[in-house]
């Protein structure tokens, strides 16, 4: 008997295809950076804007680990960019936690989908967490690479306490998000059985 919990080759298809096109949408809205003054607004933006495609690929899943290894793909590639293993642990946890929440939930009922991509997207706190728990030297060379007014600006629109309300606001965003993308996806989640 064929045991269907293993992720087969198609669902690794489905995790590469979505994996990226999210990564890409979160990386292109992330370029916004560039102005200071739009970083504490992107708790929200980033998880309504990747909700379209995430809740297409949510769709697809049907087995436990698909987003898991998404995570793991979102933790990478921002380690690899510079976020350090802060960037790798927040995009993990989040993989992990999304994935039991929607294990625990059966796969087909859509507010157990919302609640699951809400608790992605805390994962995606492990971007900006830097700017609270690397140090001086993380800074510095925001200074250096950006200027002082840049990061200054940074400084005084992202204090110790906007972290709490960037978690807080990335899990409101990722529920935001799930609703647009099932607006939008409604087709697909009634032929997926997803209602």
């Amino acid at each position: 008997m064929e045991n269907t919990n293993k992720l087969t080759g198609k669902d690794l298809i489905n995790v590469g295809i979505y994996s990226a096109m999210t990564l890409v949408i979160f990386f292109v809205v992330g370029l916004l950076t560039a102005l200071p003054v739009v970083y504490p607004f992107l708790f929200v933006i980033w998880p309504i804007v990747c909700g379209i495609p995430m809740m297409l690929y949510y769709t697809k899943i049907k087995k436990f680990g698909m987003l898991t290894i998404t995570g793991i793909i979102g933790g990478i590639f921002f380690y690899l960019i510079g976020y350090g293993w802060i960037g790798l642990l927040g995009w993990v946890l989040g993989g992990i936690l999304s994935d039991v929440v929607l294990k625990i939930g059966g796969y087909q009922e859509f507010k157990v989908t919302v609640l699951s991509y809400a608790c992605f997207c805390l994962g995606i706190m492990g971007c900006p967490a830097n700017l609270w728990f690397a140090g001086e030297a993380y800074w510095e060379n925001i200074h250096t690479s950006m200027g002082d007014q840049y990061a200054n600006t940074l400084q005084s629109l992202m204090p110790s306490w906007m972290m709490y309300l960037g978690f807080a606001l990335l899990f409101v965003g990722g529920i935001l998000g799930a609703l647009l993308g099932h607006k939008m996806l409604k087709k697909h989640f009634e032929r997926a059985g997803i209602v």
